[in-house]
């Protein structure tokens, strides 16, 4: 179906209709001309297809859903590092999305981890912009492949919940380009969603739904999108300002007072109804694409699918802490399972992207099953009141006391992981800590199992414990993947794709959260996560990237393309990693880079790559890292673009940000020239920080050494001269020296910057 044939037949009203959601769920339905709906549904860890997509109440109902599997949440995804295996899940969901009648995923999540208070962080996948930005594309990737529609989310700058809707995140240029932006940049290249949908929140003042500069310029203009853009529900102010913005389609529907806007802007001029046109195609180019693929009335295998979670939440966990390999248990040993999380897991977080869940394994039933002929012990351990139980507590105790081992599962409530506000703290219950605390006093061998979405203070117990595995947000085959690591059946292998901090003080965005008077500034800037904690050096309790494993891996040989290179080259590099201990096992290789020598200030390191790979004991395996030229930029707002610099860059690869195994030091040759910002105003300092502006100033100082009227006054060098007076604008120092040269200082000025303007061109 031609599309400009469509476009031309449709009468203004449809036009402006389609541009605005049909119901809650659904685009517009234009039965004159056989242009469908397009069904849309959350996401992002499985389908939560509501019973009546048309319906025009209840948007937020997060009860009458149709089963579906329900996965891992994305703190718990992005916890793999595993591109494959996240494509993996987008597949299975882009399934359950056919058999179901769903057109379009309102997910990934990929907003970056600023604070671990935001109430909303399950759905989001890390700190880091690369990691985040590659493994959306990865679930991206996987669902589109199905020929169903993915939306990235939410665009830009959705860091919190609190005041969501009215506040406005204060963020420089760099820090925006580097961290916000460039998470988005690399899931919307590589990824090609079919959907990005606008935050809720304003940027530097201006909400994300109305900014012609995100939505436009820097959208499609500069990254050459060609999807539509959809509100998130209700983001919305003014629809024709938000047309011209850039927003395609409003949701929910229907918004009578946004259909009359776009009338009346169009009939009084204020609207060109080019740009009307342009979003309609956008979405029609969607909706034909949908409709490639037979949708509906269809069944899928629970049960494998099942069985797929169960793989994904076991890749997921992270193990912690292991202490005298306290785990895997052990064949015969007594087991105290205490903590009603261990029959009552919390598999996901509160809000939009709830699902109602095919299945459920729970950690109790599947230790049973694998427990064998072990004698075990429960106990309910604690209330989610958070009120102490002194009896509660002390039946714990006497079982652990009788048991060789003791598991304290300990989960969240519910209202602590929710949409739409944050959280508090990042602690845990108060009965939850005693009832740590009372158990690792009397049981030596006592393993914390954590059910939670996001980082939580482990301070007050964690050295009175053996054990701790983080099981996040597991989704529905938790319950197996969670009994298969503490016996041993699987080797655990994720790995934090966040950092833990000590204590919530420590945190980069501590001062600077929540704002006040609606602004939120992220005064941080470029050091959010682990570059805050590298760069502070404060201790954290776990770092970015850390995880342990059943066996140990040794990485040697660390070896590069070319010891100096372009960045238009890019760089190769190399290492071996082997599996030095008994059990087979994954490890993450993670690579990081430090630039050495910048003009303005850099993290420590920043990851660039990584890998995970699989290796039986005694193996080894040679991981290949290829880095490209955006590897090495940074963003340089004087000159409004990426940039690099000659000089010296260390490539580090290891186990985590803070496990450096290998580094090695290549000599970077840089061929990009930045624009010249130099002008009558520049100072001396500036001009030698220039490349050209700097060969100027030596040539100039050359002959100013050599006028003979200066020797006799200056015994000083010429560097000395204009070394010292770095800080002063060079006109000014010129004028000082104007009678010792035969031009007049202005001339002078207009003809330097004639010629470092012009060796530019």
């Amino acid at each position: 179906m031609n599309i400009d044939e469509v476009v031309n037949q449709m009468t203004l009203k449809e036009k402006a209709a389609i541009c605005i959601g049909g119901s809650a769920w659904c685009t517009a339905l234009i039965r004159r001309l056989g242009i469908p709906e397009l069904v849309m549904t959350d996401g992002p860890h499985g389908v939560r297809r509501v019973e009546n997509v048309n319906e025009t109440q209840n948007v937020a109902s997060l009860t009458k859903s149709i089963p579906a599997t329900c996965f891992p949440t994305a703190s718990a995804l992005a916890s793999s590092w595993d591109t494959e295996l996240i494509r993996e899940v987008g597949e299975i969901i882009g399934e359950e999305c056919i058999a179901q009648g769903v057109d379009i995923v309102l997910g990934p999540g990929n907003n970056m981890k600023r604070t671990p208070l935001c109430g909303r962080n399950f759905e989001y996948f890390s700190e880091d912009p690369y990691l985040s930005g590659y493994l959306s594309a990865a679930f991206i990737e996987g669902i589109q492949s199905k020929g169903v529609g993915a939306t990235i989310k939410h665009y830009i700058a959705n860091n919190q919940e609190y005041k969501r809707l009215t506040m406005s995140s204060e963020i420089d240029e760099r820090t925006l380009r580097e961290i916000y932006l460039r998470a988005f940049e690399i899931a919307i290249k590589k990824g090609k969603p079919w959907a990005v949908m606008c935050s809720y929140n304003k940027l530097n003042g201006t909400y994300c739904s109305e900014s012609y500069e995100l939505l436009t310029e820097i959208l499609r203009d500069e990254w050459e999108y060609d999807g539509f853009v959809m509100s998130d529900w209700g983001a919305i102010h003014d629809r024709v300002e938000s047309l011209k913005a850039g927003v395609d389609l409003e949701m929910p529907g229907p918004q009578k007072h946004s259909f009359k806007q776009i009338m009346v802007a169009i009939k009084n001029g204020d609207l060109d109804e080019e740009v009307l046109d342009r979003a309609v195609k956008r979405i029609l180019e969607v909706i034909f694409m949908a409709n490639r693929v037979e949708k509906g009335n269809k069944d899928f295998d629970i049960d494998i699918h099942h069985d797929i979670a169960r793989r994904v939440a076991g890749e997921s966990m992270v193990l912690l802490k292991n202490e005298g390999n306290v785990l895997p248990i052990k064949e015969g040993e007594c087991i105290a399972i205490i903590g009603n999380a261990a029959k009552n897991p919390r598999i996901q977080g509160g809000g939009s992207s709830q699902v109602t869940s095919t299945k459920l394994d729970t950690p109790y039933d599947e230790i049973k099953k694998l427990a064998g002929s072990s004698k075990f012990f429960y106990e309910d351990g604690y209330s989610m009141d958070g009120e102490i139980n002194e009896e509660q507590i002390d039946r714990a105790k006497e079982v652990a006391k009788l048991a060789d081992i003791a598991l304290l599962f300990i989960a969240l409530p519910g209202h602590k992981e929710f949409e739409s506000y944050d959280r508090s703290d990042i602690n845990l219950l108060n009965n939850q800590i005693e009832l740590i605390k009372s158990v690792s006093a009397v049981q030596p061998n006592t393993v914390v199992v954590l059910n939670n979405g996001a980082p939580i203070s482990m301070a007050e117990w964690i050295d009175g414990v053996s054990g701790v595995i983080q099981t996040w947000l597991m989704g529905q085959g938790g319950g197996k993947a969670i009994a298969d690591i503490l016996f041993g059946n699987v080797n655990p292998s994720g790995r934090l794709a966040e950092t833990f901090p000590i204590k919530l003080s420590d945190t980069p965005s501590y001062i600077n959260y929540p704002g006040e008077n609606n602004k939120v500034i992220y005064g941080e800037g470029i050091f959010i996560g682990y570059r805050y904690y590298d760069k502070r050096e404060v201790e954290v309790q776990f770092p970015f990237g850390y995880g342990l494993s059943y066996t140990d891996f040794e990485y040697s040989n660390l070896r590069v393309s070319s010891d100096e290179f372009r960045d238009i080259d890019g760089l190769d590099v190399l290492i071996d990693v082997t599996n030095t201990g008994e059990v087979s096992g994954k490890e993450v290789v993670q690579l990081y880079i430090s630039d050495k020598e910048c003009s303005l200030i850099r993290p420590i390191k920043e990851l660039k790559a990584f890998e995970k790979i699989e290796l039986e004991p005694g193996e080894t395996k040679t991981v290949c890292f290829e880095l490209y030229m955006r590897d090495f930029t940074y963003y340089d707002p004087k000159h409004k673009e990426w940039i690099t610099e000659d000089g010296e860059i260390e490539i580090m690869v290891g186990k985590s940000s803070k496990e450096i195994c290998e580094s090695i030091k290549v000599n970077l040759i840089s061929t990009i020239e930045p624009p010249c910002t130099l002008d009558y105003n520049s100072t001396v300092r500036e001009w030698l920080e220039d490349k050209k502006g700097k060969e100027i100033i030596e040539s100039l100082s050359k002959k100013i050494m050599n006028n003979k009227d200066f020797k006799n006054l200056s015994e000083g060098s010429e560097v000395d001269v204009w070394k010292a007076a770095q800080d002063t604008q060079l006109i000014f120092l010129l004028r000082q020296l104007s009678w010792s040269l035969p031009l007049v200082p202005d001339m002078i000025m207009s003809r330097l910057l004639t010629q470092v303007h012009g060796k530019r061109k």
